[in-house]
């Protein structure tokens, strides 16, 4: 690795920023990282900068440059401050770094995130782990760290740092409903180890308390249960429109068509019905983490 002089220490490289690369099949994706790539470059050359004194300047090597401009690499949001501040952009780089952010996720997570952002009230049940807008990071972390076959460091990483930008959901303003109903079994596994699953536990609680988030949970024991069918989720906007999906029908694919949507919401219903309340669901809660 490269040496800077001074302050600057080591530059960094690809080994320092796993799951930055840019997803080849997200074409909106390409484009915004080629076209802050190209700016940075032409900004850069009328600057009179060669591309290993600017690497120097930002804290970078200049191989990892050569593949930000080329658009080959996602840049970290303090590379495009750092860059701002070295050509002078006043503000123009650094206003990138809002798109740039999106792009780092799967195109499937963006668009999902993007219809949680814009959700007023948000219905969600979920039978096989804890749902990902009420997973702690350690517990995602665990659950993908244990998936077959394996995925790669720069991969996990990709997808924690979706998942845990989703979270803003919880910090909207004006707030969205959200209604969770997570089967017994999903609390009870002990993912990660003791210690990860207690804070898991504390996490739910924590959530429970807001005033918008209700937090549900389906005994194992109960004999009326319609969520056999798996995951549901139903998404209702301010314009009276809905978007759902489940993975027992309609090929697991978002429907929006009023009859279809019925189906996924008398499910909804019925499930929520036959959960324990949320007041329960709280002291069961705390039960077993006092078990624990």
């Amino acid at each position: 690795m490269e040496q800077a002089d001074g302050a600057a220490g080591r530059l960094k490289g690809e080994a320092d920023e796993p799951g930055w690369e840019v997803d080849p099949d997200d074409d909106w994706g390409v484009a915004v990282v080629a076209t802050v790539g190209r700016q940075l470059r032409l900004r850069r050359e009328a600057k009179g900068m060669r591309a290993a004194e600017f690497g120097v300047a930002v804290g970078y090597g200049e191989d990892m440059v050569y593949k930000i401009e080329g658009g080959k690499r996602i840049p970290q949001p303090e590379y495009l401050d750092k860059a701002d501040e070295v050509l002078g952009a006043g503000g123009l780089i650094s206003a990138m770094k809002e798109d740039v952010a999106k792009v780092r996720y799967p195109k499937k997570v963006r668009e999902l995130a993007k219809s949680e952002a814009q959700a007023v009230e948000v219905g969600l049940y979920s039978n096989h782990n804890i749902h990902g807008l009420l997973q702690t990071e350690e517990h995602m972390r665990a659950l993908f760290d244990a998936w077959l076959p394996a995925y790669s460091d720069e991969e996990t990483e990709r997808m924690v740092a979706a998942r845990m930008a989703r979270r803003s959901v919880f910090e909207r303003s004006p707030a969205p409903t959200l209604g969770f109903v997570q089967e017994e079994v999903t609390l009870r596994r002990p993912v990660g180890g003791r210690m990860v699953w207690r804070r898991q536990l504390e996490r739910l609680l924590e959530l429970g308390q807001l005033r918008n988030v209700s937090i549900q949970v389906m005994p194992t024991d109960s004999e009326d249960h319609f969520g056999t069918g798996g995951l549901i989720e139903v998404l209702k906007f301010s314009d009276g429109t809905a978007v759902g999906r489940t993975e027992g029908a309609f090929s697991g694919r978002p429907v929006s068509d009023p009859k279809q949507l019925r189906i996924l919401e008398l499910r909804y219903g019925m499930i929520r019905a036959h959960a324990l309340t949320p007041r329960e669901s709280r002291a069961f809660i705390e039960q077993m983490l006092g078990e624990t």
